[in-house]
Formats: structure tokens, sequence, C-alpha cells
């Protein structure tokens, strides 16, 4: 019994099992076209059947055309069906559009008809010709165009033959046809058929859109023996009919086309020219170079100037000469093309000419080419670049120094050094200063460039010794500083003035202690007044810890005697959220001299103390001081702000 049961069980299990696969199991193609077709033969909607014919156009087979078929007379489905149609193989689909061709007419006829163009069907031929005749302008059109998709010599003959009597409403499109059948032929090889259909439409006074398809057509299709055809397109008088010639040179490969190109550029006008030029340049044959040398030396300028950027397109070296020539045109326009393009020019063979230039050119050649030089990033004219530095022409040996420091690093800092002691001008001390310390900054290590300007200092002369103190605060770091210091002690005034400028501009605040001291130390006030400056400048990075910006001011504080030096103090301390600054900057509100800068530090304290935790036990105290505030500004704004802040810290008093 137990077996019997356990029998039945594996029965029921495994019947249970077939029926889910089968339930499961994708429906085969012949199945879903078939529930497809059911909706086409259904009372559904438009938009259901419309969505079976987009399926329909995935997934038909020959079940599906006859239904699809039957709605090709539908006005509003008849455009879905032929969708659907279209992409299913097998000639019954083409039967069924060739019968509807004979039932239907008007908009519905020429949709068919053009879905018979997209099938291709060379049955169709006959029955397309007949309705080339139509008297509806859109079903002649559709079979124009649909007999030139066929391709076939027969229905290019079709077209061919109907071409004189066509009506200028479906001449276009007649001539469409033409133009897809002849290059339906030349793609299979048939290359007489195709250049017959071409020259046929050359001759016709079709429009020019069909002229120039032609023509481009008759020259392609010739091939090599297309050549008398595009000199002679080159030729013609019609723009239009040039521009197709040359547009069909562009897709012609080999020599004889550049040369036969490049041997009409100087025959045609200069608008012309223009067009040839760059097409030239698209070719990219170095065999047309001559003559677009030749172009640009000579002739209407536009045309120079296109022969100029066409030439460039090459790279070529060969060019080099004729730029060069070209950078001493009499007509700047020309000579800045040239210089242009010599620049653009890639290659060790440019750069070796734009350095003879710079060694033994002209004062004006010289000139353009340290702006090449600059432009190219060349690196290679370092050398030529210290010779001009020290060369007799004084605005050529500071532009040379110049363009030393864009391209200059830290292996030609010695020689930078070298031409900043021996300057023999303002001017070139100047240069010499920039160059120098841009090459420092660049370089991976300024540390060891420090040590070779530091190296310089006692040697040279006091207007060097300013413009080396100078670099090491433009440079920074700790070496740099130690010198800087060292400087600030030289007997020369000058250089002990350009000290402590430098120390006063030192963006570090290891600087802050040599500042003050030498604010203490200070005998000239301009050298207080820097050193306090830039000491509490420093005090005022917000990077700072709180503690040692108070600290600093304190300090500060203390040497404060002029009010400039107190509103320096002043501006230091609007910028601490600290009570302890808050009482800094109060007495200085009875003040007639600080009164304003005091006002400001006060409310920006205040701003900030009002936000603090602490802000309730502070409010009273705050709120005191912005009342007076308010009263001793001139500045209406402040006056706003400070009202505004004593509102609220009045609020705040007693913890509310």
């Amino acid at each position: 019994m137990h077996l019997i049961r356990h029998s039945l069980t594996l029965t029921l299990t495994i019947a249970c099992a077939t029926a889910c696969l089968a339930e499961s199991a994708p429906l085969t193609t012949k199945e879903l076209v078939k529930k497809q077709v059911a909706v086409l033969e259904s009372g559904a909607t438009q938009k259901e059947k419309a969505d079976a014919c987009r399926e329909l156009a995935r997934i038909g087979t020959s079940d599906a055309v006859a239904p699809l078929a039957a709605l090709l007379s539908d006005e509003q489905l008849s455009h879905m069906a032929r969708y659907g149609l279209e992409p299913i193989p097998g000639s019954s689909v083409d039967k069924a559009l060739r019968d509807a061709a004979g039932k239907l007419q008007g908009r519905l006829l020429a949709g068919v008809v053009g879905s018979i163009g997209v099938r291709r069907d060379p049955k169709a031929v006959k029955l397309l010709t007949k309705l080339l005749q139509a008297p509806d302008n859109d079903v002649a059109q559709a079979a124009a165009r649909s007999l030139g998709s066929i391709g076939t010599p027969a229905a290019g003959k079709a077209l061919l033959d109907a071409l004189p009597a066509v009506s200028a409403a479906n001449q276009l499109a007649l001539c469409e046809g033409l133009l897809r059948c002849a290059e339906t032929q030349a793609g299979k090889g048939n290359r007489k058929q195709a250049v017959a259909i071409y020259d046929r439409l050359r001759a016709t006074a079709a429009p020019h859109q069909v002229r120039t398809a032609a023509v481009r057509g008759a020259i392609l299709t010739r091939q090599t023996d297309g050549l008398p055809l595009l000199k002679a397109t080159l030729r013609d008088s019609n723009f239009a009919l040039f521009s197709a010639a040359v547009r069909s040179a562009q897709e012609m490969p080999g020599p004889e086309v550049t040369r036969l190109l490049a041997g009409e550029l100087p025959t045609i006008p200069a608008e012309r020219q223009i067009l040839l030029m760059q097409t030239l340049a698209q070719r990219g044959d170095a065999a047309a170079l001559p003559a677009l040398f030749a172009a640009a030396r000579s002739g209407d300028k536009s045309a120079r100037l296109a022969a100029v950027r066409a030439i460039a397109q090459f790279g070529d070296a060969s060019a080099l000469p004729v730029f060069v020539e070209l950078m001493d045109d009499p007509d700047k326009d020309i000579a800045a093309a040239a210089q242009e393009s010599l620049g653009g020019l890639p290659g060790k063979d440019a750069d070796a000419a734009i350095i003879k230039m710079l060694a033994d050119g002209p004062a004006a050649r010289r000139a353009s080419a340290l702006d090449l030089i600059a432009r190219r990033r060349m690196t290679a004219a370092i050398p030529a670049l210290f010779d001009a530095a020290g060369g007799p022409d004084l605005k050529l040996r500071v532009a040379a120094t110049k363009r030393l420091g864009e391209l200059a690093g830290s292996a030609e800092v010695p020689r930078l050094l070298d031409l900043l002691v021996r300057a023999a001008s303002s001017e070139d001390l100047e240069a010499a200063e920039q160059a120098l310390s841009a090459a420092c900054l660049r370089a991976q290590d300024p540390a060891s460039c420090v040590s070779q300007v530091e190296g310089r200092l006692t040697q040279a002369p006091p207007a060097q010794q300013c413009a080396l103190v100078r670099v090491l605060g433009a440079v920074g770091g700790e070496k740099a500083l130690k010198a800087v210091r060292g400087a600030v002690q030289h007997p020369n005034t000058e250089v002990r003035a350009t000290a402590i400028r430098a120390l006063g501009a030192w963006s570090t605040a290891d600087a802050a202690p040599h500042l003050l001291e030498a604010a203490k130390a200070a005998s000239n006030p301009t050298d207080k007044m820097i050193c306090l400056r830039g000491y509490l400048r420093l005090a005022g990075q917000a990077d700072l810890p709180v503690d040692k910006r108070l600290a600093m001011c304190r300090e500060a504080a203390a040497l404060t005697q002029k009010d400039e030096e107190k509103r320096l103090l002043l501006a230091a301390l609007g910028g601490i959220a600290s009570v302890e600054a808050f009482d800094l900057v109060a007495p200085h509100l009875d003040e007639p001299g600080t009164k304003e800068e005091a006002a400001t530090a006060a409310v920006n304290v205040s701003d900030m103390l009002l936000k603090s935790a602490d802000a309730a036990k502070l409010a009273p105290r705050l709120a005191e001081v912005l009342d007076k505030v308010c009263g001793s500004t001139a500045n209406a704004d402040l006056a706003k702000r400070a009202k505004e802040l004593g509102d609220q810290a009045k609020t705040k008093v007693g913890g509310k």
C-alpha cells in the first residue's frame, strides 16, 4: 500500500511539473505571428492593430502577408500595414504590393509605390513605368523614385525615356530616380550605363542640385578617364558646377589629380583659387606645394592668405623658407599669417630655422623669432636666447631675457645669475630678476636655487643685490628667509630697505618674530610701518590658532603709537573671534583718529561672538559697546548693523 501511494505521488508531481513547463515554454514564431494576425482580423482598436503591424515588421512571415495586404486600402492603417510588410522576406510580399498598386489610387497608391521601391522589386518596373504618366503628381513622383531605387537597366531606360516630356512639377523626382539608378549601376560595376545617365542629366536644364550631382557622378564614375571632364568643369563659368568638380576632386586619389588641380590654380579667379587651395590642403599631397608657394608669394591678397594657411596644413619642412620670406612681406596681414603658420609647423627643422632667425636676422625678424620660440615652448633655443640676452640691442636683450623666464629651469639659474649681475640697465636688471624668479619657482628643489642666489649677494653691486633680495622674497622658504634677515642689517641703505620690504611681504608665519624684532629695532618710521604691516597681516591669517593671533596682536599693541599703526592693529583684531580681541578694540572707540576702524572691528568681533556658545554671558558687554558704536560712527550702514547686533545682544541678556 505504501508503494502504491508513493508511485501515485511521484506520478502527480511529474504531471504538475510537465504542465508548468508547458505553460512557461515560449511561443514559437509561428504562434506569435498567428497571435498578431488575430488582432488584425478582429474588432481591435486602431492602436492595437497598428501595434500588431509594428510587431509583425519584426517577426513577420509569409503567414502575415495576406492579412497585412488586406489593410493596404484602409485609410487609417495603410501606412502601418506597409511598415509591417516591407521587412518580410519572400516574393509573396512583392506580389501583394503589385496587386494592391493595380487597385489603389491617390495617397494610398503613392505609399504602396514607395514600398515597392523600398523592396526593389524588379518585376514592378513595367507597372511603375506606366505610373510615371499618372495624373496624380504624388503617384508619378513616387514611381520615379522607386524606379531609381530598383536601379536595373530597364528601370533606368524607363526613366530616361520619360525625361524629355516630364512636367516641371515631376522633373526633380524623375532626376532623383535617375541619380539613384546611376549610383546603383555604378556600384554593380556597370560604369557605362551609369555614365550615360549622368551625362544625360548634365545636358538637361535640370535644377542646379541635379546638375552638380550629375557632374560629380560623371567624373567619379569615369575614374581616371574623368580627368578631362574634371578640368573642363573647373573652367566652367557656373560656380555651382565648379564647386561640384572641386568636391569630386576631394574624393579622387592619385597624384595626377593633384597635378591637374595645381595646374589650374593660376588660371582661375581669386575666389575660386581659395576653394581650390582648401581642397589641395585637404588632399595633403605635397605635389601641390610648389603651386601653393607661388600663390602665396603674389596675387590677390585673399588668395595669398588662403595659400599661406593651406601650406601650413601640410606640415612640410619645405615650407620653411617660404614662411621666413613672407614674414618680411610689406603687407602686415601676410607677414602675420606667415609667422602664425611657421609657429605651427612641426619638427626640429622648423625649430632650427627659428633659432637661425634669432641668431642672424634683422631686428624685426629676430623679434618675431622670440615670439615663435615662446609660442612653441622651444627649450632647445635656450642657448640662443642667452646669446641674444647678452647682445648689443637693448630691446632684443630684454625680450630674450623675458623668454628665458618662460622657458628656463633650475639648470639655467647660474647663467641667469650672470645676466642679472652684469645687467647694464634698469630694464635689463628688471627682466633678469623676473626670469630668475620664474626659473627658481619652477625648480624641483628651490632651496638649491636659493643657495646660488645667496652666494652672489656679497659680490654684486647694490642695485643687483636689491634684485637678488627680491628674488629670495619671491622664492620663499627657510633658507631664503634667513638670507633676507641678514640683508636687513646690510650697510647699504637701498639694500637694507629692499630687505625690509621683502620681509614685510613674507607670506608664511615663520617671518613673524623677525618682523616684530625689525619693527622694534627700526629707527626709520617707514621701516617700522612696513614691518608692523607685515607682522599684523600675518596675525590676521585665519589658519593660525586664535591664541597665537592674540599674542601677536598684544605684542604689536605695545609698538603702535601713530594712528596709522593702530589702524593696522584694529584690522587684525577685527578678524579674531575672541572676547580678548574685543577688549583690545573697545578703548580705541574713544580716539578720534581710530574710532571708525575700532567701530568696524568691534562690530565684526561682536557678530562672531554672538554666534558662540558664550553669547548670553558676553551679551551685556557687547550690547554696551555696540550702543556706543551707534552713537559714534559716521558710517550709516555700520551704525545700522551695530544696532541690529545690539538688539540681538539685549535679547540674550540673562540667557534669554
